[in-house]
């Protein structure tokens, strides 16, 4: 959450980043000094500190390397950085965000990337991406208090509507964008073009027959990048999906597209009772259907056990490397089959380590 921070909190954050990157890129004495100087002088004067391309750069691989939810980090190097902090125009950076989906998605073999937009003022964040992800469905509330779409989103679908978008009314229609500059009010965009998924199962005909599906990439634009005390409240992020986040989640929960029920009665399962395990050997089916699908369409995407994998890899270099690894066991731990994966087995602390990728509050909740 972005909330104003004391001038010598905010140097203390500079001087640990220079710290940690003067070592880990192998800086002269007289470089590092000269770089505190610098960045002391600049808080001092204005509050915050001009980071240089490279310590941007390595800041936000960094802060996904930190992250304690996730489990995909053992490519944390591979991150590209896109520095656009002098753009602050909304209709700009909705054009540098089809950029940002384009080199992402990659046709397919998605790329790890971050765009990193003007950084938070002495007044606030200078831009806003409302959408929680730059790819989502909207979610519609029907008269009868169901929901037509995602319910995870009803509430922003609902903050596009006051805009004046209109979707077709399907269940899966991708969500308009929503800029904002300070100062002005919002701006919507159309829904981009993006790649997505049509789910089918590789020994179920029938199954391609529940017309489910989903997009290719995964784009986190609402949260705050913090880099050495500065922050970044537009920098929207990607990596790749782990099967069991569609699957089991966004498609599997109850409180989201609840597809288990139609996928068990078309298996012939018996609903009747929780003890035939009707649920979870639909949400098998509906996982291997989500890499298979993938798999075949070209689309980057990994399994629960060999995430869990790489991330022992991951946690395995850090150590030799000397460093501490934050982790939340309820987030790293897959939703399916959480026990036959190795990070079931550890006891996960969450380190609160800096630089990181941050929640904060809704922008229209709260700009």
């Amino acid at each position: 959450m972005v909330t104003p921070t004391p001038p010598a909190d905010r140097r203390r954050e500079a001087e640990d980043f220079l710290d940690t990157i003067a070592q880990e890129k192998h800086w002269s004495a007289k470089h590092l000094a000269s770089r505190k100087e610098n960045a002391f002088s600049e808080i001092e004067k204005t509050g915050g500190w001009n980071l240089e391309f490279k310590e941007l750069e390595h800041g936000a691989r960094m802060a996904w390397r930190n992250n304690a939810r996730c489990i995909g980090r053992l490519f944390w190097s591979s991150l590209k950085v896109r520095d656009l902090r002098d753009m602050s125009d909304p209709d700009h950076i909705n054009a540098a965000l089809l950029e940002h989906l384009e080199i992402g998605t990659n046709g397919g073999k998605i790329q790890p990337l971050v765009t990193v937009f003007p950084p938070a003022t002495s007044e606030g964040a200078t831009v806003r991406i409302w959408n929680h992800q730059l790819l989502g469905y909207a979610g519609y509330e029907q008269p009868d208090g169901t929901i037509l779409g995602d319910p995870k989103n009803v509430e922003f679908t609902r903050e596009a509507q006051k805009l004046g978008w209109q979707g077709a009314g399907t269940r899966f229609d991708l969500l308009p964008w929503i800029i904002q500059k300070r100062g002005e009010s919002p701006r919507l965009y159309p829904p981009p073009k993006a790649l997505e998924v049509a789910l089918e199962h590789p020994e179920f005909p029938w199954f391609s027959e529940l017309g489910l599906k989903w997009y290719a990439v995964p784009i986190l634009s609402d949260m705050v990048l913090r880099i050495g005390g500065v922050d970044f409240p537009a920098a929207p992020f990607n990596g790749w999906y782990m099967g069991t986040e569609i699957g089991s989640r966004d498609l599997g929960d109850t409180g989201r597209y609840d597809a288990l029920p139609a996928i068990a009665d078309r298996m012939g399962l018996d609903l009747s009772r929780d003890s035939s395990l009707w649920k979870d050997r639909a949400l098998v089916e509906l996982n291997a259907a989500v890499l298979h699908s993938y798999s075949k369409a070209g689309v980057r995407i990994v399994d629960h056990h060999r995430a869990s994998s790489e991330f022992m890899d991951f946690v395995d270099r850090e150590k030799k490397a000397g460093r501490l690894v934050s982790a939340d066991w309820s987030w790293i731990v897959p939703p399916m089959s959480g026990s036959a994966t190795p990070v079931f087995h550890k006891g996960w602390k969450d380190r609160s380590l800096l630089p990181d990728y941050q929640v904060q509050p809704k922008a229209w909740v709260r700009f």
